[in-house]
């Protein structure tokens, strides 16, 4: 089969014809049909964050068709449409067993990130525990980009704590900031959406964003403060995760406020510990999301409650030309789609 390998950091990946896997018992064999492009993936070719050994498949927001199924599988068959949970959990520690999977601590592996291949391939290869089937309502693109910034939005939005009535100050509109944007509008949430790239505008209304800036730093924390008769930001997602937006972000809540951060990049949030302690402010982390967040945001795009945020897409041949795009910046998501 062809495959897309990671052979060096900092290089381009390398399009090779590799041995086709073989599902063992409680595996199965899927035929990607689209597979989403992210942070993760930079982040990957860049050797930061998680360092996968070498030669490595990447790919990990996969929507795809399953071809062939091991022993012992019973509840998939060839032929069904599934989307694909990427953190390969124990099932049994303390937090799989209170349904916070993404902090598993004996994870297994994050298929297209960490041990196990992912879908820049021809076929992928996974255990059937990994599988959830994608309603015949949503297409292959739209699935696969609830893998990642579907279910990694449905979470965040979740730590957040959001009420009615609130006022949320969305940093970056990529992928998941636009989902966030989404969910947040839908709820009636007063929505700021703030994103160095002033050509984003648009986009970001489009998501139900009721106000959008370009305005980064000192201006930004003005900005929120004028729009919030000087209290600022009930809540703030930071999708980047850069010293710059963690102190804006910061800076911008209300007393009693929260900010979750979503983005992380190698920079690090110059914390007061006045401001934090006497304004009762929080600042908490938010990883991915659970193999529910995934079920629960493939069901609202069925609904129609969400809307594609699919923007491009390429063919496996041109995967480097697709990361390339995405480092350049990108609107909503890009997609590799297969035949």
């Amino acid at each position: 089969m062809k495959a897309a390998l990671l052979r060096a950091f900092g290089e381009r990946l390398t399009i090779e014809e590799v041995p086709t896997p073989q599902p063992g018992a409680g595996e199965v064999l899927v035929k990607p049909r689209a597979c989403g492009i992210d942070g993760t993936d930079l982040k990957l070719l860049d050797g930061f964050g998680y360092v996968p050994e070498l030669p490595f498949i990447m790919g990990h927001e996969i929507a795809g068709e399953i071809v062939a199924v091991g022993a012992g599988v019973s509840e998939f068959a060839p032929g069904d449409r599934v989307a694909v949970y990427n953190f390969v959990t124990c099932g049994s520690c303390v937090f799989c067993r209170s349904f916070r999977d993404q902090l598993c601590l004996n994870m297994r592996g994050i298929v297209g990130v960490l041990d196990v291949p992912g879908a820049y391939a021809e076929r992928v290869c996974l255990p059937a525990q990994q599988l959830i089937h994608l309603p015949a309502e949503v297409n292959y693109a739209d699935g696969a980009t609830c893998c990642d910034a579907g279910l990694t939005a449905l979470h965040a939005v979740d730590r957040a704590a959001v009420s009615i009535g609130e006022t949320v100050l969305v940093i970056g509109i990529g992928g998941v900031g636009s989902i966030v944007t989404q969910l947040l509008a839908g709820a009636g949430i007063e929505v700021i959406v703030a994103d160095v790239d002033a050509g984003k505008e648009q986009w970001a209304l489009s998501q139900g964003a009721s106000i959008f800036s370009s305005a980064a730093g000192d201006e930004l924390q003005s900005l929120v403060r004028d729009l919030s008769d000087g209290i600022g930001a009930d809540r703030v997602i930071d999708v980047v995760g850069l010293e710059s937006t963690m102190t804006a972000g910061f800076t911008s809540l209300r007393r009693g406020g929260r900010m979750v951060v979503v983005g992380y990049t190698p920079e690090r949030l110059p914390l007061s510990g006045k401001e934090l302690a006497q304004n009762e402010k929080e600042v908490i982390g938010t990883r991915a999301g659970r193999r529910n967040d995934l079920s629960r945001c493939l069901k609202l795009y069925a609904s129609g409650a969400l809307a594609s945020i699919v923007r491009g897409t390429y063919t496996l041949d041109q995967v480097n030309e697709a990361l390339a795009h995405l480092r350049s910046g990108v609107t909503g998501r890009i997609v590799l789609t297969f035949d």
